[in-house]
């Protein structure tokens, strides 16, 4: 039988985890820090999945567990957005601004009780796009900015939308193994980029499949509404 010390450290590994996600992401306030982008945003994606992984294995979910996941996603999401968007500056970073705010009604109207889960799309979604058109705007020797402001004025609609979308590769993605592979891909695409084309196509045709069909079929009534604020 576990100690009272051990006790509450074995509860809260999964809440140690979802902090552990966020800490390190104060490196991007330093000099130089943006250089690591990339790899933070692919460490921050592991360890907010390893969090919701290790609750359910040891039996240690909890509410308060579900709002502190919310938040950290809040925070950690809304620093990517910021630092990439004042990094280019100008509409981007004004774009980024509106995606933030986004983000942050989509983690409040999560916090509720009452909240109905599933509608919009997850705010990792957007980071795993920004994350994929910084890796490809090199490879095709494109201007980054204009697509990143697409991809975060796009994302700040669909992450309220008041209906489902359920195709999105982080909704389908339920098992361990799925996830990890996910987490793999995202790796993958950052130290392989002749992978990244392939990689991200999946997650956008993914992403706009289930904006696209989750808009029509709540347009003929079939879909379902956000709680209210």
């Amino acid at each position: 039988m576990l100690k009272l010390p051990e006790k509450i450290i074995y509860n809260n590994t999964a809440n140690i985890v979802s902090i552990l996600g966020v800490l390190p992401l104060s490196i991007l306030f330093i000099e130089g820090g943006y250089k690591y982008l990339l790899p933070l945003i692919i460490y921050n994606n592991i360890m907010d999945d390893l969090d919701g992984i290790l609750a359910v294995k040891m039996n240690i979910k909890s509410t308060f567990g579900a709002v502190l996941d919310n938040l950290c996603d809040g925070i950690s999401h809304s620093i990517f957005v910021m630092a990439v968007g004042m990094f280019y500056g100008g509409i981007c970073a004004a774009a980024g601004l509106v995606a933030v705010v986004g983000i942050l009604l989509r983690v409040v109207s999560r916090l509720k009780p009452d909240a109905v889960t599933g509608t919009g799309s997850p705010t990792n979604e957007l980071i795993r796009h920004m994350m994929f058109v910084l890796i490809l705007a090199p490879i095709f020797n494109l201007n980054a900015a204009p697509l990143l402001t697409l991809v975060f004025t796009l994302h700040a609609v669909s992450m309220l939308v008041p209906y489902q979308m359920p195709g999105l590769i982080r909704s389908i993605t339920k098992s361990a193994s799925a996830i990890a592979l996910v987490n793999i891909a995202l790796v993958t695409a950052w130290l392989v980029p002749s992978t990244a084309p392939f990689i991200a196509s999946l997650f956008l045709l993914t992403y706009l499949y289930s904006f696209i069909t989750g808009g029509i079929k709540w347009l003929n009534g079939g879909g379902t509404s956000l709680p209210e604020a």
